[in-house]
């Protein structure tokens, strides 16, 4: 073989190699993308999917809502609803537009230690029932009586609707921080109702005196000076299978309903009473 074929074959070889050496990163890479590609998504889910959620606040306005009963005022302020209250005025609500029947809320609360307040569930109001006073299942916030988490029935039966006894449990005593913002979590579906507060279980309801309703922010009747406030943030909804929310009939009139609640029932604070 002569010395210039020798020289072209050589040539040949390094230049081959050179490819190889240079394609060899690009074919690794290609193997690295396709085997993440493969890999399964991770196991370890959040703690509530995002799947199905509903922010029922904009963070900006207080649109989809409505204020019933009461002179209390609210506002939205740096992604929060803010209810203040306002010296000689009844119980305030606000509203949301639409009802629910199934679902599972959410939302963060900080109430100032004077206030009492609440959040109504499954709720509504009616011209003939007590001049539209709104009534039904209330979360209850803000109380000095470690109830705060159970379920009251606002301006109906006008009491705690879950045993006494389970206001006891330490766990729940504690789980509640007091002038701090506080994590609330609702289930109700079917006539089941449950609470959690800071992720402590608290209400385990039965009861089916009313399925669907509005959901409510109370600002409580409040005497005090200076005005208190509540603020809440993060509120959402995800809605459960089921009935569609219809508007049940409005409820009789009966002598325990139109009687004001009983102040040492609902263990308001000093301010309050």
């Amino acid at each position: 073989m002569s010395r210039s074929i020798r020289v072209l074959a050589l040539s040949l070889c390094l230049a081959i190699s050179l490819s190889q050496s240079q394609a060899a990163p690009k074919k690794a890479e290609s193997k690295q993308a396709e085997s993440k590609a493969s890999k399964p998504a991770s196991t370890t889910a959040p703690a509530t999917s995002k799947e199905g959620w509903v922010d029922l606040f904009n963070g900006k306005d207080l649109t989809g809502w409505k204020q019933l009963n009461g002179t209390a005022t609210y506002r939205a302020e740096d992604g929060a609803v803010v209810g203040t209250t306002v010296k000689g005025s009844p119980n305030s609500f606000l509203c949301t537009d639409k009802l629910y029947r199934n679902f599972e809320l959410e939302f963060d609360v900080k109430v100032d230690p004077r206030l009492n307040s609440g959040v109504q569930i499954r709720s509504n109001s009616y011209p003939e029932y007590h001049n539209g006073r709104v009534h039904g299942y209330q979360v209850e916030i803000g109380n000095n009586k470690g109830l705060n988490g159970y379920i009251y029935d606002e301006a109906r039966r006008a009491k705690f609707l879950s045993p006494a006894s389970q206001a006891k449990d330490p766990e729940t005593q504690k789980a509640y921080k007091v002038g701090e913002w506080n994590h609330y979590r609702v289930v109700c579906d079917g006539p089941s109702m449950k609470t959690w507060v800071n992720g402590v279980p608290f209400d385990d309801l039965t009861d089916d005196m009313t399925p669907c309703g509005f959901i409510g922010l109370q600002v409580h009747s409040f005497g005090g000076e200076p005005p208190a406030e509540v603020r809440w943030q993060n509120i959402r909804i995800k809605e459960l299978p089921g009935a569609p929310a219809v508007q049940p009939p409005a409820p009789k009139e009966t002598p325990a309903a139109s009687k004001p609640a009983k102040k040492a029932k609902r263990a308001q604070p000093k301010e309050q009473q």
